[in-house]
């Protein structure tokens, strides 16, 4: 246990221990990424593919923009309450469409609620796989103590267990 002033501090996500480990994760997650590139295509009218080719050159092409994007979705998406990350979802699935011939996305609110769908299937596979689908990761841990109403007394000893413990 750490003292209640202790640094609060992320823990690292695994990394692959070598390069079949990290293909590993790399198809799972474009296998996730197709799964729900299929669902939206299938769900919603505006998204559709011509090959399905085009449907893993265009999942291919928009794990690679999440993975760059993914950090400054994550931050910028903390501060907007994760409407920035729903809007670059889209702007990043409208890209795809543009860039990939066979994969096609008719508008931006196609394009948005195809990503929300996209990210809902990718969450639901991976808790049912046990999938890592995002390199940022991370938790805290942080505790509590009861403290008397007196500045700098505890009113604990080191033996009791702290009131929370995430």
């Amino acid at each position: 246990m750490t003292g209640p002033d202790a640094p609060i501090r992320p823990t690292t996500p695994p990394q692959p221990r070598d390069s079949r480990d990290a293909l590993k994760l790399f198809l799972q997650r474009w296998a996730i990424t197709t799964l729900g590139v299929l669902v939206a295509a299938n769900v919603l009218r505006g998204i559709h593919y011509e090959t399905i080719e085009g449907l893993f050159i265009a999942s291919l092409l928009l794990g690679a923009l999440n993975a760059f994007f993914g950090r400054l979705k994550l931050v910028l998406g903390c501060l907007t309450l994760g409407v920035f990350a729903l809007v670059l979802n889209a702007l990043l699935l409208m890209l795809v469409g543009a860039l990939v011939e066979p994969f096609h996305v008719d508008g931006f609110w196609t394009a948005f609620w195809g990503g929300v769908v996209i990210s809902l299937v990718s969450v639901v596979v991976a808790a049912l796989t046990g999938a890592r689908i995002s390199p940022v990761r991370g938790s805290f841990h942080f505790e509590t103590h009861r403290h008397s109403g007196r500045p700098g007394r505890p009113d604990r000893d080191d033996d009791d267990p702290p009131i929370i413990d995430v």
